[in-house]
């Protein structure tokens, strides 16, 4: 159902409930001030239209989105404390049913933490017989060399939780998810090490911009997102 012109976002949340409205309507209630429904509305659009997916807004600093004329510290403020609130709480229901049985579940999982890093992070992700998170452990951050990844470290964690099995991941600040020589390497060398720990590893996953690499998969995806 789209709205009537004369409707503003609050008579629409009350006529239709917040899983019919469009998303500028449900940024509009954000940001608007007193009953300035026709500038919020607008405004909604821009940042629409600047910024293309939700999660990008969520990814941007306060000084990004004060960039926008007519968004000010405290419209920047709410809605970027609405959009960690909305992660927050995606997070607690994954959680619940973390079932990391596939390189898309541990992308979708993860994506919101890692995506936005601007150096590399190397975590590591213990999961129990049936392939559900017992625990995620970020064990170093920096570029990904076999020298730097202590083996020690990362069963010293799967011994103590009585881990079945562990997905190592890290991400490229770049956006390009394509493992690197070194990548290669080391994921070689650690999949060794489990192979004598008897303790699994899975797969190991790059993730870059919209996209993760997987080597269980021996490929690149690619993930897209937009504004409904």
């Amino acid at each position: 159902m789209k709205p009537l012109k004369d409707e503003n976002p609050r008579t629409r949340f009350i006529k239709v409930g917040k899983s019919a409205m469009m998303t500028h309507e449900l940024i509009a209630l954000l940001i608007q001030r007193h009953d300035d429904d026709h500038e919020a509305l607008e405004l909604a659009k821009h940042l629409q239209s600047r910024f293309k997916k939700i999660h990008n807004i969520r990814r941007a600093s306060l000084y990004d989105l004060m960039q926008m004329k007519g968004v000010g510290p405290v419209k920047a403020m709410q809605l970027l404390a609405a959009l960690e609130l909305g992660k927050r709480l995606n997070q607690e229901a994954f959680v619940k049913s973390s079932f990391l049985g596939s390189p898309q579940k541990v992308y979708a999982y993860l994506k919101d933490d890692v995506e936005p890093l601007t150096q590399e992070h190397f975590i590591v992700l213990y999961l129990d017989t049936k392939g559900y998170l017992i625990e995620r452990v970020e064990l170093f951050k920096g570029s990904l060399n076999s020298s730097l990844v202590h083996q020690r470290e990362i069963f010293k964690y799967a011994v103590s939780m009585s881990a079945a099995s562990f997905i190592m991941v890290h991400n490229h600040p770049s956006g390009d998810a394509m493992p690197s020589r070194a990548d290669r390497k080391t994921t070689g060398i650690i999949e060794e090490a489990a192979k004598l720990m008897d303790i699994p590893m899975t797969d190991h996953i790059i993730m870059g911009k919209d996209e993760f690499y997987s080597f269980k998969a021996g490929k690149k995806s690619h993930i897209t997102e937009s504004f409904e």
